[in-house]
């Protein structure tokens, strides 16, 4: 251990007599408060960093992980619950205004005694419906009207930009139907997923008995529902081999289609999902799958498909309807799924539905009276920091020839940043929120959403549309915009509520693992190939295509290396995207710190030096503790690697983290320095 590193834990120790003497109504600045003095950085500086945090704050029983998140999460819920109900208290608000909706939604989501005493009584017009099915004609009017209300039965469907012109909206088609997370789940022999396939079988059932299946037809249906969505699954391509968007980018014609998948009565489908238009072309994600899908609707018995109808309408509404369909569905999707013990509070679970569904009105509100002034300029300060340096960096790269990094400049120079909140709000006037029903609000609520994503076929992208509410406390890249959104939310910092956090923090949580790590999404393994104005269209020669990839692979070992939980490691090959985001993206942050007064004149805040104060705040940025359920089935079905190795990983590639906290050959943490990846 050196010197420095001896006097940064005996900072930690008595920070706390000292602070308080000082500032007995302070509060202990974060970074100081969460060390775990008892491990070593080297060797875990997830835990270093943040251990005494976890410690002293065990996960709640109602949630799948605590940590940053949760924190801010439960700041934001409480803020959205005083808008919801401020606007439920207004009885005679104008009918159509944002409150009126806004306060109907919630009421009716409060209001138990009704829903428990409907029980599913409010599905019976949908679930006669698919009773009703007589031909193959009716799964797919019936398929179509429940992607529009309720989920997305048996393939994922929708209108988006055409990722080769993203000028153009085009209609999506890509495998999907099943109800576990991801393939996988159906058919891995470990002791874990055997488990839950059975449990799965069990919850099917008890879902057909509420239904109204008596015991022996639901165990029956659940045993039918298995078999088929086994079959789907089978059929599935495995989720790291849907990465790649040019295989991903199939365009056929209309007629193309209904060869490829004759059973399906796709008129009637489009008819249904509410297109007043021809649809000429549509982009198939997996062929295969769909000619698959297309066997499976002869093969399998119409009664088949009926019930696996009845379960996804009554599951993917289940949020919405009585305590006894609820809990089932709690029981299995977060307490066998991801290890929750308890449900989260009615409150809490109407304000989430709330903010999902009706969010942009939410939003305005959250604006005008939660947004700290000067958010949008402070975000665009550090964004542009970010884009700075990495300009800088793109031009002394060692593997990118000259005439690719004038185009990978000037895509960096064209990436729209959309920061704070939408300068322009969609107009949710016509849809209809009553008091009666919560779960026909939700579903007109989905309707509301599906129609005005249908709409948008034939018409021009407009690049200056949201896809996240600025009370959304997460960011995207989206490859066929070249935008980067950072909704407003993500300027809260647990700790520093009062004030302003230090450019350490600042740089390291917003610059480092949203906009650095954002930014980096339009130069990873997929966002290489869409070019600066979003079209699918590969800019590189294939000698920097070569040594880039290289590059990649060298992520892709590392992180298949690592064991997150049991003896299931991280998949590097499904999660390296997201790795190379995390890593160029701490290195962006920390860059971008150095031109900072903090760092440039070695301020001390709390016995921190700025190095000290950057790795420390990017771990904090990080800090979620997350049940080993939810690991597990992370592992399996998320691109995201879980957050300690969010952590871990890419400060095991970064030279100033190892200088500044004496990591030395031994540690856990340390790797030989040809092991250490740098792609940008």
């Amino acid at each position: 251990m050196n010197n420095r590193l001896a006097l940064l834990l005996l900072v930690v120790s008595i920070f706390y007599c000292s602070f308080s003497f000082c500032q007995p109504q302070g509060t202990p600045d974060p970074l100081i408060a969460h060390i775990d003095s008892t491990v070593r950085p080297g060797d875990d500086f997830f835990l270093f960093a943040n251990g005494k945090w976890f410690k002293e704050n065990p996960i709640p029983a109602s949630e799948p992980s605590n940590g940053l998140w949760q924190i801010i999460q439960d700041t934001i819920n409480a803020q959205i619950l005083s808008v919801c109900e401020s606007s439920a208290g207004l009885m005679n608000a104008e009918k159509g205004s944002n409150k009126q909706k806004i306060g109907d939604f919630f009421r009716t989501g409060m209001d138990s005694v009704s829903l428990n005493q409907q029980g599913i009584s409010e599905l019976n017009v949908e679930l006669a419906r698919i009773e009703g099915i007589t031909s193959l004609k009716d799964v797919a009017g019936t398929a179509a009207y429940m992607h529009v209300v309720a989920g997305a039965p048996l393939f994922r469907f929708g209108v988006g930009q055409d990722d080769k012109i993203s000028s153009k909206n085009a209609v999506f088609i890509s495998q999907g139907g099943i109800s576990l997370p991801d393939r996988r789940f159906y058919f891995d022999t470990d002791e874990r997923s055997l488990s839950i396939r059975q449990k799965f079988v069990r919850h099917v059932g008890n879902m057909f008995k509420i239904i109204g299946y008596d015991k022996i037809k639901s165990q029956r249906a659940a045993e039918h529902l298995m078999k088929l969505e086994t079959a789907i699954a089978q059929t599935s391509r495995k989720r790291e081999d849907t990465r790649d968007p040019v295989k991903n980018y199939n365009k056929i014609s209309y007629n193309q289609l209904l060869s490829t998948a004759p059973n399906f009565d796709w008129t009637t489908f489009l008819a249904n999902a509410g297109f007043t238009t021809t649809v000429d072309t549509v982009i198939v994600g997996q062929p295969e799958f769909l000619t698959a899908l297309d066997g499976y609707l002869t093969s399998f018995p119409l009664d088949d498909w009926k019930e696996y109808l009845k379960y996804h309408l009554v599951s993917n509404l289940a949020r919405c309807l009585d305590d006894k369909t609820y809990l089932e569905n709690f029981n299995f999707y977060s307490a066998v799924l991801r290890g929750v013990e308890e449900p989260k509070p009615r409150w809490k679970r109407v304000v989430e539905q709330s903010d999902r569904l009706l969010g942009e009105l939410i939003g305005q509100v959250y604006v005008a009276e939660y947004l700290p002034k000067g958010t949008k300029e402070k975000l665009l300060e550090i964004g542009n920091a970010i884009k700075a340096v990495y300009a800088e960096r793109i031009k002394r790269l060692d593997w990118m020839s000259d005439a690719t990094k004038v185009k990978a400049l000037k895509k960096l120079n064209t990436i729209i940043m959309k920061v704070g909140y939408p300068d322009t709000w969609k107009d949710l006037r016509s849809m209809e929120i009553g008091r009666s029903s919560y779960v026909r609000n939700v579903m007109n609520a989905n309707a509301w959403h599906t129609t005005y994503m249908i709409s948008k076929y034939g018409k021009p992208v407009d690049r200056s549309e949201w896809d996240m509410e600025p009370q959304t406390y997460n960011a995207y890249y989206n490859p066929s915009n070249n935008e980067i959104c950072v909704p407003g939310c993500n300027i809260i910092v647990p700790g520093f509520e009062r004030v302003i956090a230090d450019d350490a923090i600042l740089y390291s949580i917003i610059g480092g693992s949203t906009f650095g790590h954002e930014m980096t999404h339009g130069f990873d393994d997929q966002g290489c190939q869409y070019d600066e104005l979003g079209n699918l269209n590969n800019w590189w020669t294939t000698e920097d295509s070569t040594k880039f990839f290289a590059k990649t692979k060298m992520i892709v070992k590392q992180f298949d290396g690592y064991i997150a939980v049991d003896s299931l490691h991280i998949n590097g090959e499904l999660t390296q995207g997201e790795n190379i985001a995390d890593l160029a993206g701490v290195m962006m942050g920390y860059e971008a710190f150095k031109s900072t007064r903090q760092f440039q004149t070695n301020e001390i805040i709390a016995g921190l030096n700025p190095n000290e104060r950057f790795f420390l705040g990017y771990a904090f940025a990080w800090m979620i503790n997350t049940r080993p359920e939810g690991i597990a089935s992370q592992l399996q079905s998320d691109v995201h690697s879980p957050a300690k190795f969010r952590v871990i990983g890419p400060l095991a590639d970064i030279p100033e983290f190892y200088t500044t906290f004496g990591v030395k050959e031994g540690d856990a943490m340390w790797r030989p320095a040809m092991m250490r990846v740098k792609i940008w």
